[in-house]
């Protein structure tokens, strides 16, 4: 939009303008990687990212900004991310009925970092329409297996190496967090060395250690013993270490960052366990090894090599509510005009809406595309006008 002609401010939360510089150089590095192997050119480029950055302006939570005379917007806490919002947008004219929206973009009701605020009853008592994410729309909390500790404990007593895949910001640091706590119960030995690599995953993590971020007091000291920071320089040392070792690296799905490194390096070792802890898209290295068998050769990081070790799943770290909880958070307001569900799989999106028509009082159900709008009804999906406008 910015290098398009947008010359408005970027409003995002106090820790958002914090953390959106990382964010954005690392991506426009990516984009500028991933366009050159195509033969196309970047969507964006560094000036872009600096025109961006000098529009940004941090918000507290719970401070309204008035976008327009008749407009404000306010941030309200969510568990999703350190930074992320539940936004509400009040719009009012004089003799008109006030339009009240509620984006939770993704959504979570809790973080290992910091405590999630309920809503302020104003917001629950109002008239809302709700923009409702459904990501694990088909799946109940009480149906998550924990399995990270277990599979972990089983291989470190194989004297094996534990390669965990991790997102930058958020996983990252939860992750390192565990193994900490795993620690101090004296399941993790602490003479078993840790090694955290990734450039923009140490970044972030300085954020936290330096109490540059909103997380609770008692939350900044979360870094396990025996932990070694990875960079180029020292990557030999975890690569060459015979020794049982824990080696936590970017990306979370495997395709990008040091993964593509250690991954075509440990996957050819029985011994060695490859653990991803978030989802793994289809396309990405940590989807395609879930359906390779071990004896088959797989393609990593361009390398032909033959898949010998485990490779595990856990979604028990997921930063997104499951239905039964985003239920619950529905359940909360006491007149909502519609709920329009988006952010899944069309037949999560689907199931999910028909559940929240049992479920939650709303006067009219949605459901978001990429092409049509459709209202559930009690028997069917009824398209009703398109998602894009001219």
């Amino acid at each position: 939009m910015t290098k398009n002609g947008f010359t408005g401010k970027i409003y995002t939360t106090n820790d958002t303008a914090k953390l959106i510089p990382l964010a954005l150089y690392d991506s426009c590095k990516v984009l500028k990687d991933v366009s050159k192997r195509n033969g196309m050119s970047p969507l964006y480029d560094d000036y872009n990212v600096q025109q961006v950055l000098s529009k940004v302006v941090g918000i507290p939570y719970n401070e309204s900004i008035c976008i327009t005379p008749n407009i404000k917007v306010t941030f309200f806490k969510n568990g999703h991310l350190i930074g992320s919002a539940l936004i509400l947008v009040e719009i009012s004219y004089s003799g008109q009925e006030n339009i009240n929206l509620l984006f939770t973009g993704d959504y979570n009701n809790k973080n290992y970092f910091f405590d999630v605020p309920p809503l302020p009853d104003r917001v629950l008592q109002m008239p809302i329409t709700i923009m409702q994410e459904s990501t694990y729309g088909t799946m109940d909390s009480t149906q998550v297996q924990p399995c990270f500790e277990e599979n972990l404990l089983q291989y470190l007593s194989k004297n094996g190496t534990i390669v965990i895949p991790v997102f930058s910001l958020g996983r990252s640091q939860e992750i390192l967090y565990f193994l900490k706590k795993l620690q101090l119960q004296n399941k993790l030995d602490t003479n078993i060395p840790i090694y955290f690599d990734g450039k923009l995953a140490n970044r972030y993590t300085a954020l936290y250690l330096k109490n540059q971020l909103e997380i609770k007091e008692d939350m900044i000291d979360f870094l396990p013993e025996n932990l070694t920071f990875v960079s180029s320089e020292n990557r030999n040392d975890a690569l060459q270490d015979e020794n049982v070792k824990i080696i936590v690296t970017t990306s979370g799905m495997g395709s990008y960052g040091p993964a593509q490194i250690y991954i075509p390096t440990f996957i050819k070792s029985p011994k060695s366990l490859i653990h991803f802890t978030g989802y793994t898209a289809e396309g990405t290295l940590g989807n395609r090894l879930a359906t390779t068998p071990i004896g088959e050769v797989v393609k990593v990081g361009g390398l032909l090599v033959e898949k010998q070790a485990e490779v595990k799943y856990t979604s028990e770290f997921s930063a997104h509510a499951k239905a039964d909880e985003l239920i619950s958070f529905l359940q909360q307001f006491s007149h909502i005009n519609m709920l329009i569900v988006n952010h899944g799989d069309p037949s999560t999106k689907e199931t999910f809406a028909k559940r929240l028509l049992k479920e939650v009082k709303a006067k009219e159900i949605g459901i978001a595309s990429r092409d049509y709008f459709f209202r559930v009804s009690p028997y069917h999906l009824v398209k009703t006008l398109p998602t894009k406008f001219q």
